[in-house]
C-alpha cells in the first residue's frame, strides 16, 4: 500500500488522534500517557518537534516525537515513541514522519538525536550504534538498540550518559 503523506507539527486538535494511533500500535497506555506527560514538561517538549503524517485530508495515521535530551551536559534530542496505526503500517507513513521530524529539528538547529528502537529500522535515517561514538545509558538495553545520529556533519556526536526528561522514568 502506497500513499502520499501530509506531514506536519501537531494542532491542538491532533492530540486525540495521537493518543488514539499510540493506543492503537501499542499494547498498552504507556506510550500514550507518556505523550501526555512530555507535552506537559516545559523543559523537555520542544513546540513544531511533535509531528503526524495523514493521507490527503485525513486524520493523522502516524505520530513521532522529539523531546529533550542530554548527552553527559550537552543537549539533545530523544526520538521516542514513534507510532503508525497498524492498519498503516508499511505503507511509508513511519519513515514519512520520521524524516520530516528529523527535518524539523536540523531547521531548528539541533544536531544530535538518540532512539532506543529496533536496530533493523533506523539505520535507514542514518542512525548508528550509540556506543561506537561512546553514547550509553544507565539501564540495561541491548547495544545494537540505542542508536545515535548527527543532524550536522561539522559536529560530531559527543560522548556520555544518556539523560532523559523525567517523565521516561529512567
Amino acid at each position: 500500500m502506497s500513499h502520499t503523506w501530509i506531514t506536519r507539527a501537531e494542532t491542538g486538535a491532533d492530540i486525540p488522534a495521537i493518543r488514539r494511533i499510540l493506543l492503537a500500535a501499542f499494547p498498552t497506555a504507556l506510550e500514550a500517557d507518556l505523550v501526555d506527560a512530555l507535552r506537559a514538561d516545559g523543559t523537555a517538549w520542544l513546540d513544531g518537534l511533535s509531528l503526524v503524517a495523514a493521507p490527503p485530508a485525513g486524520e493523522p495515521v502516524t505520530h513521532a516525537l522529539l523531546t529533550r535530551c542530554h548527552i553527559g551536559d550537552r543537549p539533545a534530542l530523544c526520538l521516542a515513541p514513534c507510532a503508525v496505526r497498524p492498519e498503516h503500517q508499511r505503507g511509508g507513513a513511519g519513515s514519512a514522519v520520521i524524516r520530516a521530524a528529523l527535518e524539523a529539528a536540523r531547521a531548528r538547529g539541533e544536531f544530535h538525536v538518540v532512539v532506543l528502537g529496533h536496530p533493523a529500522y533506523y539505520p535507514r535515517f542514518g542512525f548508528t550504534r550509540a556506543s561506537a561514538h561512546g553514547i550509553g545509558v544507565a539501564f540495561d538495553v541491548p547495544d545494537e538498540a540505542l542508536m545515535a545520529l548527527t543532524l550536522d556533519a561539522a559536529r560530531p556526536l559527543p560522548r556520555g550518559t544518556v539523560r532523559y526528561a523525567a517523565p521516561f522514568g529512567v
